[in-house]
């Protein structure tokens, strides 16, 4: 896997590390198992935070990539990419 290289920033809650590249998943919202798979595919690789809004319509396929990830052992926790729930990695 790669490491994708890290930054720490400072907000309300305190510094905390945020990728410096993510993956974003604007996409034709019909072609959620292409949106899918390349999100799973990005993970397998190293990223680890991704870009989404509810105008793209693909926030469905990027949950069940990362529901896929944990499945397949590739990523830890549903906090581990960074689509920043609450930008708090777990520890």
């Amino acid at each position: 896997m790669a490491s994708i290289p890290e930054t720490t920033i400072t907000s309300s809650d305190g510094r905390r590390p945020i990728p410096l590249m993510g993956l974003g998943v604007a996409a034709n919202s019909e072609n959620g198992d292409a949106v899918k798979a390349a999100v799973i595919e990005a993970i397998r690789v190293g990223y680890r935070h991704f870009d989404t809004a509810a105008l793209y319509g693909t926030e469905e396929p990027l949950g069940e990539a990362i529901d896929e990830a944990l499945r397949l052992g590739l990523i830890k926790s549903r906090a581990e990419p960074q689509s920043f729930i609450n930008g708090v990695p777990e520890e």
